[in-house]
């Protein structure tokens, strides 16, 4: 997509809105002095589905690996401006109503898939029935969609006779951040080819063609997931690699000319490091931010190397409906015995790290608030901790036993080749010995997470999630007894309700309030403990590669311009 710039004053970050984008327009060629032809980019860690709507498919790997093939409303620059698609879009979405919410999409009139077929009405409607939760769209069994709070909200999508598609919202819903909904991900034109051709009427068919999509592969001759991006996949494998060449059909205004782009699993930053250094990648984002790796890569002169402070942020979790971690006091102990900034220094020494004390807003943001301490979850402070279950019944002493005398165990989830949270992982553990808990680490093999998590498959878990600078969907994701994403299926009804109002105005500012009282509500209940947004870095070889640039404020990180790019 070429991403036509749209200021949002209210979510602007780091920056000014009337900056321009700078290399607004394409390469003049794709060859360059070095001779290379294509690109190879590593992706640092694996996934285990192509569908991203899915449970299992929202995962950051996954999203980045299909980046410049997908279909998407447009994403944000890093001074978190949000740019529309005009591959997609004629122009920016409009809101038309605000009761009940309208908007409205002027299509691109040559907007299509990267097989030539058109985009059209039937595209949106398949988003929604995949994402809206309903039965009567999909079998929710087969559908398990990572949210619902965009698709339930949605009452009906029509066509314009001006061909404008026009989404309206269920009375009373609103959306201070309606200007980047869902529109298209999903063609459902190669749902219909390849014998789902009663989705619209039929909800298992539905439900069949999101798992037709969820697993089969993208290939040349257009099985699979494609996309309305400037590249076409012409070979891939599930959680492996996936390659890429030049869409002819792409409709953007922004043409990369780089006629091959490879995105390729590296797990870990010492193999990033080493592939680096052998010249079989041309750049990298890696998940742990490695200052030892990185001082290997500073010492070769062609290396970019661009550090910065992003949104992504480590926690842990806790699976409510474990036999023990079912007891919030148990979680308040445990989360309180845990010492978050031990976790931090150990694992950046230079760097100064610091604990994260809100799960919506990085601390720079006028909206943030500590909702963490003065819980004293993440303190360390094991007396406080043995106070805590000493008064919920629990016997305090060598071995931690419940109030039947059952001796308490669970086990902690990690991946297995990221040593930051190996490392977190590791500490927690000497922490709750401290409490007279022996808790099993059990690695994830890589490509597992989002398996791991879909089937709630811990009971302690250390993961990451990446933000965006929009934050109103992330109450409901996160905390909504009812969300796919909440993997440790906490539960309050007090916490639903308030999480219901965070998207009941237009105002940001409101709608950050309603954001903070839902902070206030669950942070109690300890069943994710925030440790720290961690810091980021890319590589790039500028001998052979110009362009990446480091985006806080985008989910796909440096890969955000990749139509930009060139081989110099």
């Amino acid at each position: 997509m070429a991403l036509t710039r749209r200021a949002l004053g209210g979510l602007t970050i780091g920056g000014s809105a009337a900056l321009t984008l700078a290399a607004c327009g394409g390469n003049e060629d794709g060859g360059g002095g070095s001779g290379k032809k294509e690109i190879v980019w590593a992706i640092s860690s694996s996934w285990a589905s192509w569908n991203e709507n899915t449970q299992a498919g929202n995962n950051s790997y996954g999203h980045q690996a299909m980046y410049p093939m997908a279909a998407g409303a447009g994403d944000f620059d890093p001074d978190a401006n949000f740019m529309y698609d005009d591959a997609i879009l004629a122009s920016e979405p409009e809101l038309v109503s605000e009761a009940p919410m309208q908007i409205k999409y002027v299509l691109n009139e040559n907007a299509q898939w990267s097989d030539g077929a058109p985009v059209r009405l039937e595209d949106f409607i398949f988003q929604w029935y995949s994402m809206s939760g309903k039965p009567e769209h999909a079998n929710q069994e087969k559908a398990l969609p990572a949210s619902i709070d965009w698709g339930s909200a949605v009452a009906s999508i029509e066509q314009a006779e001006d061909g404008s598609i026009l989404v309206t919202y269920i009375e009373g819903y609103s959306d201070p951040e309606w200007l980047f909904s869902s529109t298209i991900y999903l063609p459902s034109h190669v749902a219909e080819a390849n014998g789902f051709a009663d989705w619209a009427t039929d909800p298992e068919v539905m439900g069949d063609a999101i798992q037709y999509f969820e697993t089969t592969a993208p290939t040349a001759d257009g099985a699979g997931i494609i996309g309305t991006g400037p590249y076409k996949v012409v070979d891939a494998k599930l959680g492996e690699y996936i390659v890429y060449e030049l869409n002819e059909n792409y409709q953007g205004s922004v043409k990369p000319t780089i006629e091959k782009l490879t995105l390729r699993v590296i797990e870990g930053s010492e193999a990033i490091t080493t592939e680096m250094r052998q010249g079989t990648i041309d750049g990298a984002w890696p998940s742990e931010f490695s200052e030892e790796e990185n001082a290997k890569i500073a010492e070769n002169p062609d290396f970019l190397m661009e550090t910065y402070a992003g949104a992504v942020w480590q926690h842990f979790d806790a699976n409510c409906q474990n036999a023990f971690l079912s007891d919030v006091e148990l979680r308040k102990a445990v989360f309180t015995a845990i010492n978050v900034q031990d976790i931090c220094d150990k694992n950046y020494p230079e760097t100064g790290v610091e604990q994260k004390l809100s799960h919506f807003f990085l601390p720079d943001s006028e909206y943030w608030v500590d909702h963490i301490g003065p819980t004293g979850q993440g303190s360390g402070d094991i007396e406080a901790a043995k106070a805590i279950l000493t008064a919920a019944g629990y016997g305090v002493g060598e071995v931690l036993t419940t109030p039947d005398g059952e001796e308490v165990k669970f086990n902690m989830r990690y991946a297995d080749t990221n040593p930051v949270r190996k490392l977190a992982a590791e500490l927690a553990q000497a922490s709750l010995a401290e409490i007279g808990i022996a808790l099993e680490l059990v690695a994830i093999p890589d490509g597992e997470l989002g398996n791991v998590l879909a089937q709630a498959d811990f009971d302690l878990i250390i993961f990451g999630w990446i933000g965006s600078a929009a934050f109103t969907v992330q109450p409901s994701q996160y905390f909504r007894s009812d969300s796919g994403s909440n993997y440790g299926k906490y539960e309050n009804p007090v916490a639903d309700e308030a999480i219901d109002k965070v998207r009941s105005t237009f105002d940001l500012a409101e709608a950050a309030q309603f954001a903070n009282e839902v902070d206030a509500i669950v942070a109690p209940d300890a069943y994710t403990l925030p440790l720290f947004d961690e810091p980021q870095v890319f590589y790039s070889n500028k001998a052979v590669l110009e362009g990446p640039t480091k985006n806080p404020a985008s989910q796909a990180g440096p890969l955000w311009n990749f139509r930009e790019w060139k081989i110099v």
